[in-house]
């Protein structure tokens, strides 16, 4: 879009949504025809030059974000509404379209953005909606689980649809995503390749992520791909930890050093999160609640994507943890 086109439609938006004119009033003003009008407008909206808004004092959605807010007013989250009864497959579908629009509307040219590939990034993926915006770094945060789906397509396809869908840069990051002595890593975090990645990864602007959880109903891929073993697993579980970010483990209370696992994983040090202006975590199902209200007590994250029950458990009364087992669902 030029600049002559975004003033354009930004003068059609105007005279549309402001004044409240009529496509046919809004061509003879401006001497246009109503299907270039109705272009400008369709224009306008895909762009993000005009944000539609509904404000439904009475609607869930916007009662619950006001709940989150009170609870935690470092957070900004967008509650997406869900049709009754629906499986949790359908939510995970909604959230991860509002995912999309909501990185869409904080993207700008030249900005740096962290993804942790996963399920829910790899929905997230599916259902952008095309854009071109320049100099733009997508960098992937945490290594692939193992060879194998690396080779397959799940995680560097995740990546590169990000990249692709903005025209901008992807940076994989092929190393394990734990490495099996903390001494490799140290040694690899040396190599040129990549510090350039670890370099890109501590000035992002954007982080996109979701929390990581072994109860969930389908449970976060790491735990599934034969990245960790029942020995890790139990080591998991005798310090305390209830979720993982990129990889990352932490506890119930937010806080993540000295767990030892940490020392081999890939991902980076969640202080990061902490770090940037948009931390956009997105989050959906009810397995996930106590890994997330974790995060939240850590403040690893600034910016929450969820649906009405997952933002509804999260609001009720904590109740005691099952640990850390992977769910049989």
């Amino acid at each position: 879009m030029t600049d002559d086109q975004a003033a354009l439609a930004v003068q059609v938006a105007r005279l549309y949504y402001h004044q409240g004119l009529t496509t046919d009033a809004i061509a003879r003003e401006l001497q246009l025809s109503r299907p270039k009008v109705s272009r400008l407008l369709t224009l306008a909206r895909r762009t993000g030059l005009v944000e539609i808004r509904i404000h439904d004092p009475q609607a869930h959605p916007q009662s619950l974000e006001a709940q989150l807010h009170e609870r935690y007013p470092f957070l900004r989250s967008h509650v997406v509404s869900v049709p009754p009864g629906s499986p949790e497959t359908v939510w995970m579908e909604r959230v991860a379209v509002a995912a999309a629009s909501v990185l869409d509307s904080v993207l700008r040219p030249g900005q740096t953005v962290g993804l942790a590939w996963g399920n829910t990034l790899d929905a997230v993926s599916r259902v952008l909606r095309p854009r071109r915006m320049d100099n733009l770094d997508f960098v992937q945060l945490n290594g692939s689980a193992n060879a194998l789906d690396f080779m397959s397509g799940f995680v560097t396809d995740s990546i590169t649809r990000f990249a692709q869908n903005y025209a901008g840069r992807a940076h994989l990051f092929p190393v394990p995503t734990f490495f099996d002595d903390p001494a490799t890593k140290r040694a690899m975090w040396r190599e040129r390749s990549v510090r350039h990645v670890l370099d890109l990864q501590a000035r992002a602007d954007v982080l996109l992520y979701s929390v990581g959880s072994p109860a969930a109903r389908h449970p976060s891929h790491v735990y599934i791909s034969g990245a960790l073993d029942p020995a890790d697993l139990a080591q998991l579980e005798i310090e305390g930890v209830v979720g993982d970010i990129a990889t990352v483990f932490y506890r119930a209370d937010g806080s993540h050093s000295g767990i030892s696992l940490n020392a081999r994983a890939s991902g980076p040090n969640l202080d990061l999160m902490t770090q940037v202006s948009h931390a956009i975590c997105v989050v959906s199902g009810l397995g996930k609640v106590q890994a997330l209200r974790a995060a939240l007590a850590g403040r690893l994250l600034n910016t929450l994507v969820t649906d009405e029950p997952t933002a509804r458990a999260l609001l009720m009364p904590e109740e005691g943890s099952n640990g850390f087992r992977p769910s049989r669902e």
